[in-house]
């Protein structure tokens, strides 16, 4: 009976065991997900503020080169390229109708004053950019433009006007309509505050001597590099009458 049971017993723990083996193992199948957001564009209201938004930094890079108004840069090229869309500034990215006058590169023709007229053509809008403020700056016609603080927008809209650079009668006032509307004369100022702050001289601190007994103004002179007579002109001293505890400034710069 005892073998019985013992037969038993291990019958069922190799079952047991065979069981335990045959069931597998739960498997995650779970998969992390990778959430992709989407690129968000910018939305602009027309295509002129697409246009300032797209070339205000070169803009104001061509000002603090040539001293030419980011404004006026600005105002120009959305006068001049349709707010880019025209087609010269389309397919031959010149942004400002420069013509080709000596030009020896690309060339794209198209109908202006006349028919079929030859105008510069650029590989990229920068370049044409570039060539307008050389255009400008290397031309004694417009010489007089630099004569203008570049903060004065509407000076240098008449300035242009009158120098030839457009035979539309109205073209200062399209200029300075531009540059108000859009506000194209903060580009300006902005660069113009970053100049103010590179021209500002650092006043040096005024080094001073406190006169302790046995002080006298030569000794003071020799102690700090300086004559008796500048010592005294920047101390109104009349004389050379010092006193104990007398703050005298020894330094010239």
């Amino acid at each position: 009976m005892k073998k019985i049971l013992i037969i038993i017993c291990l019958g069922s723990f190799v079952f047991s065991c065979k069981t335990r083996k045959g069931v597998a193992k739960p498997v995650n199948t779970k998969t992390e997900q990778v959430v992709v957001k989407p690129k968000v564009e910018k939305v602009y209201a027309s295509d002129t503020e697409r246009y300032i938004d797209t070339y205000k930094a070169i803009a104001q890079n061509e000002m603090k080169l040539y001293n030419i108004p980011a404004s006026i840069t600005l105002a120009q090229g959305i006068l001049e390229s349709g707010s880019g869309k025209g087609r010269l500034s389309v397919e031959g990215n010149n942004h400002f109708g420069i013509k080709c006058h000596e030009w020896t590169g690309r060339r794209i023709f198209h109908d202006d004053d006349k028919k079929g007229e030859c105008f510069r053509k650029y590989k990229e809008a920068k370049t044409s950019f570039r060539d307008h403020s050389l255009f400008l700056s290397q031309r004694d016609r417009y010489s007089k433009l630099f004569n203008i603080k570049p903060g004065n927008y509407k000076a240098w809209a008449k300035g242009l006007k009158a120098a030839g650079y457009a035979t539309d009668p109205k073209y200062p006032q399209k200029l300075i309509s531009l540059i108000e509307r859009y506000e194209l004369y903060k580009y300006d100022d902005e660069i113009l505050q970053e100049k103010r702050l590179v021209n500002v001289k650092v006043l040096p601190k005024k080094k001073i001597h406190l006169v302790v007994k046995g002080d006298t103004l030569y000794y003071i002179s020799k102690m700090h590099d300086i004559s008796v007579e500048d010592l005294k002109r920047l101390n109104n001293l009349k004389d050379n009458t010092i006193h104990i505890g007398q703050k005298l400034q020894v330094n010239l710069d």
